[in-house]
């Protein structure tokens, strides 16, 4: 006999949408990135021979958004994934050399922070 009220529907369960999938589950369990320094500002950009590389789920997607630099912020609200969770994968694909950190500025604009802002807001 099943229970048909569980999964209980509600705000974190949608029937008629994607499965709910955990975010330990997208990391395999890992709550550190393989790389320190990553910051939601910093900007990354795939190289060019990542988008041949047999990657997975969100890694393929974040191999797809950085065709253009995005910033670690940008990403998650573009995944709409925990910035914990998209920055342990970005780990991985530095690691494995399919993104690279592009350079930084000293000051960051206003623009930019605004932008930061909003995207973790988006969270």
């Amino acid at each position: 006999m099943t229970d048909e009220r569980w999964p209980h529907p509600g705000p974190l369960y949608d029937k008629n949408k994607d499965p709910l999938v955990r975010p330990f589950m997208l990391t395999g369990g890992r709550t550190r990135p393989g790389h320190d320094g990553l910051r939601v500002e910093t900007p990354l950009a795939a190289v060019p021979a990542a988008l041949s590389a047999p990657l997975r789920f969100e890694a393929r997607r974040i191999v797809e958004l950085c065709q253009r630099p995005h910033s670690l912020a940008d990403l998650a609200a573009a995944l709409k994934a925990p910035l914990g969770v998209v920055r342990v994968i970005v780990g991985d694909l530095l690691t494995d050399g399919h993104l690279r950190i592009e350079e930084q500025p000293d000051v960051l604009s206003i623009d930019l922070i605004e932008r930061i802002r909003d995207r973790v807001r988006a969270l």
